[in-house]
């Protein structure tokens, strides 16, 4: 297995590093064989188990487990994967007895091609047989992992074929999973690194009728992994102090707008919700009143053809409804419909509430799960559905509307049919590419590698991308190097031209809806196309006739960094002259076409600071030189500060941006 280990080392070392993060006191032992020594307690004490080396005794994960898997030794025997089992066996026995039943884990990778040896009686099912029953016996599990295609060479097949049954034999008689891989991605994918265990998120009836109801509990099948959460920690407390928790506190402070230093308890604060200029206030018991609160259910709301229901509506995460376990009534109801929807090809309309004093219901399709193994019972399926308010209707014009010249030739479509199953990621006789449940996410697994490689060396650069990652991320280099002719023949099919890239015009620029304002669409028909505009004249400051259009051809300019500094300023001097220069408000809604596009400039070119000083200062002088008038205009207008939201770089959080709002508005007597 040579060729595989370096792939082997980094799916192992994986492991250990998100034990690490998720499950630091878990014990772990790594076991070799195939290899050229022997060392393990089983030879010394009844003999045999030859070529089985102990690289690591069972203790708990650390980092120089880590190192150690990173590093596997190459062997230069044929492997006997049977005896590492059983050694690895006797290594659970002896540590933990008749404890932690359920919680003692095998991992078995092997390429499976060298033939197992016979044992002193019996066959060799009889003894896969008798190991599985001791597996039962202690609560062990059992992961097996058979790689092959490019990752190892050629074998005999009836050896492969016959280890292949014995395995099997594991699958059925005891809590053991087969799988098979080729590939590297599929088995950096196929080891399941982090368990998550089982918890409920529903356990009641499934009504279908006031009369008839089916215990059920449901389980999340799918759902996102998310980031490990990241702490804050403080390093403050001296470094003699033991029981220094190095916790960091938050603590909140809301104080009043118009006096600063002045602390708003909680029993003074209260939410308000935008009703156009308004601000109306919500006090808690009032949204408790006019909460919806449904009593926890599930309930069946009708029957409807598999085919009314399409695959894009399915929305949020997957659930698997099982019956009550134990429950013999309960399989049986739950088989007897299962069967009944899918030789019927329906499937069944839910109403869901999953918890007491949930405060929203859910709509979902339940799909049976009829399943192939005797052990295991039939179950279905839980996708939620959309209401009308989720669901967007996006109206394309149909292909079949274009001209004849506009459709593709039946050369073109020979050439586009030939690209696209050229790109198959299931051939024939080749295992499928990226399937979901063998296919790692390369960004949690590149932030795995790295934070262990920080933990090693603190001042590490980051490493450039893995090429097993990278074959998740990219197309298949070798697939396309081999159908270099497919795609030339694709390419020579169409003719390819160069998409010139336009300029905004300055109509669309000024009716394109900026965050956080309602206005500034006025219609400048009479004024010339922003792109004929800039490309006819390179401009170098904002006049006085087309303010907007001047500074976004500034902005747009590349021969020189200093344009967008220059064009943000100029703008800024701009909008002050204007408001200043103003009489009885006339030259109101031109600042605020030139501050609307002034604001979407700076989002644009990452420049939220400058957009948000230059508002407050703008705000203070109107109130020094009695033009509070325009601060109410911008208020109406709904135009505020640049937030973390809309810009990763401001410094202005979404609530100071909606109260620099509030603060603009007039007082109300």
């Amino acid at each position: 297995m040579h060729k595989a280990l370096p792939e082997i080392e980094k799916v192992c070392s994986m492991l250990a590093e998100k034990k690490l993060i998720y499950s630091k006191y878990d014990e772990v032992a790594v076991v070799l064989f195939g290899t050229e020594e022997t060392e393990n307690e089983l030879t010394k004490e009844v003999g045999g188990y030859e070529h089985v080396v102990v690289l690591q005794n069972i203790k708990v994960v650390d980092g120089q487990l880590v190192e150690t898997l990173q590093q596997l030794p190459r062997g230069t025997r044929d492997g006997d994967f049977l005896d590492a089992i059983i050694v690895g066996m006797d290594m659970l026995i002896k540590k933990y007895g008749e404890t932690y039943k359920g919680k003692k884990r095998l991992c078995l990778l092997t390429n499976a091609q060298f033939p197992i040896k016979y044992p002193l009686e019996g066959t060799k099912e009889d003894q896969v047989s008798t190991i599985a029953e001791h597996m039962n016996t202690h609560g062990m599990r059992m992961e097996s992992i058979v790689v092959r295609g490019s990752l190892t060479g050629e074998a005999n097949k009836s050896v492969m074929d016959e280890n292949d049954n014995l395995l099997g034999i594991f699958s059925k008689k005891t809590c053991a999973k087969l799988a098979h891989v080729e590939s590297p991605t599929s088995l950096l994918g196929a080891l399941r690194t982090r368990k998550i265990s089982p918890v409920t998120i529903f356990r009641g009836d499934l009504e279908l009728s006031p009369k008839m109801k089916i215990k059920v509990w449901v389980y999340k099948k799918t759902s996102e992994e998310k980031f490990p959460t990241l702490k804050k920690y403080s390093d403050k407390a001296p470094p003699t102090d033991k029981f220094a928790t190095h916790e960091v506190k938050v603590d909140f402070e809301y104080k009043s707008v118009e006096d600063p230093s002045k602390v708003v308890p909680p029993d003074q604060r209260i939410k308000g919700y935008r009703y156009g200029p308004q601000v109306i206030p919500i006090s808690s018991a009032e949204w408790d009143a006019v909460k919806f609160k449904p009593e926890k259910s599930v309930k069946l709301l009708g029957f409807s053809d598999a085919k009314n229901i399409m695959r894009h509506y399915y929305m949020k995460d997957v659930n698997v409804f099982i019956p009550e376990p134990g429950n013999t009534r309960a399989i049986l109801a739950v088989s007897a419909l299962a069967r009944a929807m899918q030789d019927m090809n329906k499937v069944a309309i839910l109403r869901c509430v999953w918890r007491q004093g949930q405060g929203n219901v859910v709509v979902g399709v339940l799909t049976p799960n009829v399943s192939d193994n005797d052990n295991i019972p039939d179950s279905f399926y839980f996708n939620v559905l959309p209401f009308a308010e989720d669901v967007r209707e996006f109206q394309f014009p149909s292909f079949n509307n274009f001209p004849a010249s506009w459709q593709p030739n039946e050369q073109q479509q020979e050439a586009a049919d030939d690209f696209v199953r050229m790109f198959d990621l299931a051939p024939p006789g080749k295992e499928e590419a990226l399937q979901p449940g063998l296919t790692p996410n390369p960004v949690l697994e590149r932030f795995y590698r790295h934070l262990e490689l920080r933990s090693r060396h603190p001042d590490a650069a980051v490493p450039p991308l893995d090429e097993t990652l990278r074959m998740i991320t990219e197309p298949d280099k070798e697939l396309l190097s081999q159908n270099r002719s497919v795609l030339d023949v694709f390419r020579s099919r169409f003719e390819v031209k160069e998409n010139p890239k336009l300029k905004k015009s300055s109509r669309r620029f000024l009716r394109d809806k900026p965050s956080g304002s309602n206005e500034g669409h006025a219609d400048i028909s009479d004024e010339p196309n922003s792109s004929e505009y800039t490309s006819a004249v390179k401009v170098e400051k904002v006049g006085d006739a087309t303010p907007v259009q001047d500074f976004e051809a500034m902005i747009n300019r590349r021969d020189n960094p200093q344009w967008v500094g220059k064009a943000i300023k100029d703008m800024k001097n701009k909008i002050h002259d204007l408001v200043e220069d103003s009489y009885e408000g006339d030259n109101y809604p031109k600042a605020l076409e030139c501050l609307i596009a002034l604001r979407k400039g700076c989002i644009l070119e990452q420049e939220p600071k400058q957009f948000n000083d230059f508002l407050r200062t703008l705000c203070v002088f109107c109130q020094e030189k009695a033009l509070s008038s325009f601060c109410e205009f911008l208020a109406s207008k709904e135009l505020t500060l640049i937030s973390k939201t809309e810009a990763i770089d401001s410094e202005v959080t979404d609530d100071e941006a909606r109260n620099f709002l509030l603060k603009s508005e007039p007082k109300l007597e």
